[in-house]
């Protein structure tokens, strides 16, 4: 290790373990060798010495997160090679035991899309499994599902292979370093890194990224930066020696039972993911916990103990050797914190690893030092980008209780409708009660209480988890028919709404959009926010109510990323943002009877399209409230948006619901709009559309001004894009021909019986008669509408291939004719 602390470093990592590691050893491998990584302690001394060593593929319906496994397991058995320090990377194979219906299903879904992806897994039978792992029991499992190429490492040996794999190219490791805080200055409403401070002195660098494991989150905070991971209890056993435990035998896990089973030293080891878990040090973790360990809590443990050694009777009959219970850092939603913060520039975090640090590292690794070289991640990084974190997840009570529920999910069954329910209702819309008396069922959305559907006035909604239909369907139905034939009234108060105001809020909000944003007062735009790559940072609405005052709309996950990018943009500008999320209500008021319905709540205005055309935006009188009503829809149907101030949008909710009652108006949930929404083929960020995609890919090139003056942030490469000429994938509608199976998301898309691409999000089409999703698909050529048309296309829905149409056109409404009119 190197000893001395250099005064300057372009990129300075901060923390030893796998993870910290691995962006070093990538980005030395990119050519950026002036790295340091600074250790508190001694390298792995924080959780990845204690790791279990699982090098698993299996379980993710997430394309990048199944590419990142598969990285890390090539780059694991390669490592060795390269540096001469052995990873103990033993591809003994894995088996993922369903031990229900439900896992059954979720499983072979899972198994078709991985397939799809490239990994080698298939389904074998209760004595295939059996004659694998002799050990276990397995006559009460339905099935097992096999990945012959996993298996197992040691996590030390890998975090000192890829730090020897760094040091051999450049980098410099010090360990013993402690850092106290991340050094910025001003840049507008935001910062740039400048430094860091550690216990040894200053050192100047341009980027930092934070890999401080169950760290992170405090010495984030320093800096004013989410990321709420905290550290939770997880336990493993090992046994003593055990006559018939091959070291070759596979991992095998049973998540019905919490546990999973490997070979370790001749006995095995039994690692727990209990169902309900306990946070540890929720107030902070002691700065000078190195290579420590947990007093387990036996009478906590024991029933999942119990029932973890059930599945190797073995297990009872040998000694126990080790004990074992260590920290392990999760977030709220279990998905990792990564990504340049929203408010400071150069400041990287990786973090938040959720128990599978070690599998993902390699992957990680790679994506991280690719992120920073670049300045762009290179794969969809929706699902974990660190703007994605709030505040509000910072707070004690919510990491405690979240943590311990959030961790028993690790092993649960992933069934359709299965919600969290700790540090629930952080924010209620303005009409809260409202939705309640009508009795919605709530759900959480990014922290709201929000109606999913609704069981009627007085009435109290239940619905069962599960893959099927279910008998809440009607409601849903009634809501999705209310919208295409009547009127229907949405609550939609959880959109994240910014105010940006003064002289040059125009230019730069026109600068920062693909589409044309400051041509008209009064007018909404539909438009993406690129990356100088072309490839989508966000998909939102901008409004122009005045030239010098713009209201920008964005959808809930996109709030904090939206929200960074408007900030950085008015850097040097003479404009301001303001988060008026919770001070403005937002009531959609969607259907071909919507106009006669706001024309009897608000008598005062013409709803007429020729004074109130598509696009507009009006402030308007609603219950004796100044409403900004503008006409757009996320729906397919005619309808406004109504903005509201919080204090007074229970009373247009009221009015707007009395206005409607002659033509038939009902409230509206959220799977409502899922349905309608996809049924005209809408895009959602983050679902349908990511940060890989540019705009003709996904069909959005209409809503891109390429001769705009003054041009907009990534348009070289939407040119570029444009000049290649058809795309070769793109994102279609596709259509199941049977009504009864429904697609969720991942499930692959087959052309004259090849796999040509994927579902993204889906939902039940109540109009168009069957589920209907947006899938990205593509080939060798051009996917023109022939090729489509050319084609025999089936969806793989667990296993069983089903008839479908697809078409690049929605299939409800293609000329908007209801919408516009």
């Amino acid at each position: 290790m190197s000893t001395a602390l250099p005064a300057r470093a372009r990129v300075v990592i901060i923390g030893g373990g796998v993870i910290g590691a691995s962006i070093a050893y990538h980005l030395a491998h990119l050519g950026i060798t002036d790295v340091l990584v600074l250790e508190r302690d001694r390298l792995t001394s924080g959780t990845t010495w204690h790791a279990a060593g699982l090098m698993t593929c299996f379980g993710s319906t997430s394309e990048t997160n199944t590419r990142m496994r598969l990285y890390s397991r090539d780059l694991y058995a390669r490592l060795e090679a390269e540096t001469g320090v052995a990873t103990g990377f033993k591809p003994v194979g894995l088996i993922e035991a369903a031990a229900d219906a439900d896992r059954l299903e979720e499983y072979r879904r899972v198994a078709a899309f991985q397939r799809h992806i490239g990994l080698e897994v298939e389904e074998i039978r209760p004595k295939e499994m059996a004659d694998l792992f002799p050990l276990a029991r397995t006559d009460d499992l339905l099935a097992g599902f096999h990945v012959p190429g996993d298996g197992r490492v040691n996590p030390v040996d890998v975090t000192m292979s890829l730090a020897k794999g760094a040091r051999n190219l450049g980098a410099k490791i010090l360990e013993g370093v402690r850092v106290e805080q991340v050094l910025t200055r001003p840049r507008g409403l935001v910062e740039e890194v400048t430094g860091v401070r550690t216990d040894a002195g200053d050192v100047e660098c341009d980027v930092v990224v934070n890999c401080a494991g169950m760290w992170a989150r405090e010495l984030a905070e320093r800096n004013g930066v989410v990321v709420p991971n905290q550290a939770a209890e997880h336990y493993y056993l090992i046994t003593e020696p055990i006559d018939g435990m091959s070291p070759d035998a596979p991992v095998f896990e049973d998540p019905a039972a919490y546990g999973y089973y490997r070979e370790e030293g001749g006995g095995m080891m039994v690692g727990l993911f209990e169902p309900v878990a306990a946070a540890w040090n929720v107030d902070g973790i002691p700065r000078d916990f190195s290579f420590g360990e947990i007093t387990p809590d036996w009478d906590r443990m024991g029933p999942f103990v119990e029932r973890a050694i059930a599945r190797v009777p073995v297990v009872e009959t040998v000694g126990i050797r080790t004990f074992f219970c260590g920290p392990e850092s999760f977030t709220p939603d279990l998905a990792p914190a990564v990504g340049e913060a929203p408010g400071i520039h150069g400041y990287f975090v990786c973090a938040g690893l959720n128990s599978v640090g070690i599998l993902s590292a390699g992957g990680m690794g790679r994506i991280v030092a690719q992120w920073v070289a670049d300045g762009h991640p290179d794969v969809d990084v929706t699902g974990f980008d660190v703007a994605r974190f709030r505040d509000w997840q910072l707070n004690p009570r919510h990491r405690a209780e979240r943590t311990a529920e959030i961790l028993g999910t690790v092993y649960a069954a992933h069934t359709p409708g299965v919600e969290l329910t700790s540090a629930r209702g952080e924010f209620t819309s303005p009409v809260h009660d409202r939705l309640v008396a009508e009795g919605a069922r709530l759900r959480d959305v990014s922290g709201w209480e929000s109606a999913a559907w609704y069981a009627g006035r007085g009435q109290s909604p239940t619905d069962e988890p599960g893959w099927g239909h279910h008998p809440w369907f009607a409601n849903w139905r009634a809501e999705h028919e209310a919208v295409r034939e009547a009127v229907g009234l949405m609550d939609m108060s959880f959109m994240a709404k910014f105010a940006v105001r003064g002289p040059d809020a125009g230019a730069v909000l026109d600068r920062l959009s693909a589409g044309a944003v400051n041509e008209r007062d009064g007018v909404i735009t539909y438009t993406q926010w690129l990356g100088e790559d072309g490839g989508i940072r966000a998909d939102l609405t901008v409004t122009r109510l005045a030239a010098d005052d713009f209201l920008v709309v964005a959808s809930d996950t996109a709030h904090g990323s939206a929200l960074g990018q408007v900030r950085r943009a008015v850097a040097d500008a003479d404009a301001t943002v303001e988060d008026v999320t919770s001070d403005v209500a937002l009531l959609t008021v969607q259907g071909p009877h919507s106009r006669a319905t706001l024309a009897q709540a608000a008598p005062g205005t013409d709803w007429s399209s020729a004074a109130f055309p598509f696009r507009a935006a009006h402030r308007v009188d609603i219950a004796g409230a100044e409403v900004l009503a503008i006409r757009i829809t996320y729906l397919g149907e005619l309808g406004w948006e109504l903005y509201a101030p919080a204090a007074q949008a229970g009373e247009v909710w009221d009015a707007v619901l009395a206005a409607g009652a002659p033509h038939g108006i009902r409230p509206v949930g959220l799977k409502a709009l899922s349905s309608l929404r996809m049924e005209k083929g809408y895009r959602d960020f983050g679902h349908d559309i990511d940060n890989t995609d540019d705009v003709y890919g996904v069909g959005l090139g209409f809503a891109v001004a390429l001769d705009k003056p003054g041009g907009f942030v990534g348009r070289e490469a939407t040119l570029a894009a444009k000049a290649r000429g058809t795309p070769h994938h793109r994102l279609v509608q596709v259509l199941l021909s049977d009504p009864e199976p429904l697609l969720f998301h991942a499930e692959p898309v087959l052309r004259d019986g090849v796999v040509v691409g994927e579902v993204r999000s889906a939902s039940h089409g109540w109009t168009l008669g069957g589920a209907v999703g947006l899938a990205f698909v593509g080939g060798h050529g051009p996917v023109t509408p022939q090729w489509l048309a050319d084609g025999r296309w089936e969806v793989d829905v667990a296993g069983t291939r089903h008839p479908a149409v697809v078409s690049l056109r929605p299939m409800y409404d293609p000329t908007s004719a209801r919408v516009t009119g």
